[in-house]
């Protein structure tokens, strides 16, 4: 298959959207945030700044309509997956990055090297920037690829982390965006192995930097039950049977190895196994594609 490149284009009035999810709770992060979009040089951007679940805005947070080019307010929390697809429908810009609210570009010159990549490139559907903390250090979850010492190694890869990432809009819409079911956790991953299979390539650019404290998945409340919920659906869904099993058992062992309570592990594929999406294999191509890039849908 290949992809689905008509009507993609540059042209429109902004050469990318940066979208911001926020809780309005952390609003120094935020404000830092912006301004690292707005130092950006050299391209035409748009700012769309989604407030999701929010009734009220502490005070702190100074007028956040004038911090965006777009405010959108969500009174409830509609989940990471769902309230960046709203973000990025309402943008017409060519490429859509989406930016942690406590993340920062770290280079004015990075956005505009953004966009020349994924013109001198019409098969790039995503590409992942390399996660700095404030050691200057990239954590090893933050690799899209297997071993921490590939970090700064640009390349071809088989997935991408959501905290500093761009996609090409009309492959981001002709996979469907990311499932706003999954409400937290691998939605990334879950859309990577789509935009595969639908031909699309994905580029991690590790001379693109952007910051990102350094974290633990297990700041989130009940992290381990949706990570393990999420993973199900997305292995029932796309992978083929046997790599499905396969896939499954290799991430439970290393789950609970990591210190995730095997009882919230088992209680995710429980709730996955209530309301499983309907299959939809990837092709044995891209399972090959992935083998062949060092990460086979297995790991």
């Amino acid at each position: 298959m290949s992809p689905d490149t008509g009507g993609d284009s540059f042209e429109p009035q902004h050469e990318i959207a940066i979208v911001i999810l926020t809780q309005a709770d952390r609003p120094a992060q935020l404000a830092r945030a912006v301004r690292s979009v707005r130092d950006q040089r050299r391209v035409r951007t748009q700012l769309v700044l989604i407030e999701n679940g929010v009734s009220s805005p502490p005070a702190d947070l100074e007028r956040p309509s004038e911090l965006a080019d777009l405010l959108i307010v969500l009174r409830e929390n509609v989940g990471i997956p769902a309230g960046r697809n709203i973000g990025a429908a309402s943008t017409d810009a060519g490429l859509v990055m989406f930016l942690d609210d406590d993340a920062e570009l770290l280079d004015p010159g990075m956005l505009a090297s953004v966009v020349a990549r994924f013109r001198a490139d019409p098969r790039l559907g995503a590409m992942a920037i390399r996660l700095v903390d404030e050691s200057g250090l990239t954590q090893r979850r933050h690799v899209p690829r297997l071993g921490a010492r590939s970090a700064a190694r640009s390349g071809p890869v088989t997935y991408f982390v959501g905290g500093a990432c761009v996609v090409r809009t009309a492959a981001f819409r002709q996979v469907g965006g990311f499932d706003a079911r999954f409400f937290y956790s691998m939605e990334e991953s879950d859309l990577a192995w789509r935009l595969l299979d639908a031909g699309w390539s994905i580029w991690y650019s590790a001379d693109l930097r952007a910051f990102h404290p350094r974290s633990t998945p297990a700041r989130h409340l009940d992290y381990a039950r949706l990570t393990a919920r999420n993973r199900l659906w997305m292995a029932w869904r796309s992978l083929p049977v046997p790599f499905t099993i396969a896939y499954l058992t290799t991430w439970t062992a290393a789950a609970v190895a990591r210190g995730a309570p095997a009882r919230d592990v088992l209680a995710g594929y429980r709730d996955g196994l209530t309301a499983l999406p309907a299959r939809r294999p990837m092709r044995w191509r891209t399972v090959a594609r992935m083998t062949a890039l060092g990460r086979p849908p297995l790991l």
